[in-house]
C-alpha cells in the first residue's frame, strides 16, 4: 500500500498470534516496525523473518519504564513513529468467583495499563507525524462473553480511554481508532489453558448461545487486512471504531466438538 511505505509502527504483542500476522501485514505495505513482546524465541526469529524491517524489543508492557524505553529506541532506530497499535492483551477465561488476585491483575495490568503506558509514551512522536492511534478491542464488548467477563470489561475500559482521547488529540492531527475484533482462527491466547478451562468455557458459551453469535472465525489475514484498511485511510478521514466480525455462520473451532454433542 503505496501511502504507507517508510512510515514506522509500533505493535505490542508482536511475537505471536494476532499481533505477528499484523505485523507480517504492515512490513508488506513497506512499513518498518518496532515489536514489542516479552522475551521469547517467537519474538527473537521476528528479525529472521523479516530482516531490518523490524525492531524486536523486549518489552514488558505493564511496566511504564520499559515502555518508555522500548519507545525512545524505535524512534532512536527508525526516527519517527507514525502509527502505534495496542495490540497485547490477556484473555483467560475463568469464573469470576474463583479467580485468583494474579489472574484478575492480569488482565488489569496488560489491557488497561499496558495500553495506557503505548499510547502515554507515543503522544509526542505521534504529533510530530501527526500519526494514528489504533486500539485492539473486542466484540465481546457488546456482547460480553461468561468466562471473559473481566476481558470484556477491560477492552470496554479501553474504548471508553480512546473515545475521550480522540477529542483531546483532535487539535494535534492524532487519529484514535478502536477496531473492535470478532473471533479470529489460530489465536495464541488459549494454548496457555488447560484442559478443564477449555472444556468448561465452550460448554459454557454453546449453551449461551455465545459461540453461535461470533460465528465462523475468520482468518488472522484478514484481519490483519481490516488494520491495513484502516491505517491507509487519507489523514483527513478519521475512523472512531470499527468492528470486524466473522461474516460466516457457525462456531470457533474450539466449540465445534461441544456443539456436535
Amino acid at each position: 500500500m503505496e501511502r504507507l511505505a517508510g512510515k514506522v509502527a509500533v505493535v505490542t504483542g508482536a511475537s505471536k498470534g494476532m499481533g505477528r500476522h499484523s505485523v507480517a501485514a504492515l512490513v508488506g505495505a513497506g512499513m518498518r516496525v518496532a515489536c514489542l513482546a516479552r522475551p521469547s524465541e517467537e519474538l527473537a526469529s521476528l528479525a529472521d523473518e523479516f530482516g531490518d524491517a523490524v525492531l524486536a524489543l523486549p518489552c514488558d508492557v505493564t511496566v511504564s519504564d520499559a515502555v518508555n524505553a522500548a519507545v525512545a529506541q524505535t524512534v532512536d532506530r527508525f526516527g519517527r513513529i507514525d502509527v502505534v497499535v495496542a495490540n497485547a492483551a490477556v484473555y483467560h477465561p475463568f469464573a469470576f468467583e474463583s479467580g485468583s488476585d494474579a489472574i484478575i491483575r492480569s488482565h488489569v495490568d496488560i489491557n488497561i495499563l499496558g495500553v495506557s503506558w503505548l499510547i502515554r509514551a507515543s503522544i509526542p512522536h505521534l504529533r510530530a507525524t501527526k500519526g494514528q492511534i489504533v486500539a485492539i478491542s473486542s466484540e465481546s464488548v457488546r456482547m460480553p462473553f461468561p468466562m471473559l467477563a473481566l476481558y470484556a470489561a477491560t477492552k470496554a475500559a479501553v474504548e471508553t480511554l480512546c473515545q475521550g482521547l480522540r477529542d483531546e488529540l483532535r487539535d494535534d492531527d492524532i487519529r484514535v481508532t478502536i477496531l473492535r475484533s470478532g473471533s479470529v482462527k489460530g489465536g495464541s491466547g488459549g494454548k496457555a489453558w488447560s484442559q478443564e478451562t477449555i472444556d468448561a468455557f465452550y460448554k459454557k458459551i454453546v449453551a449461551t448461545g455465545h459461540a453461535a453469535m461470533t460465528g465462523e472465525s475468520a482468518t488472522p489475514e484478514s484481519m490483519a487486512a481490516s488494520l491495513l484498511a484502516v491505517i491507509g485511510l487519507p489523514a483527513d478521514i478519521g475512523v472512531d471504531l470499527i468492528e470486524v466480525r466473522a461474516a460466516q455462520t457457525g462456531v470457533p473451532e474450539g466449540a465445534k466438538q461441544v456443539a456436535d454433542q
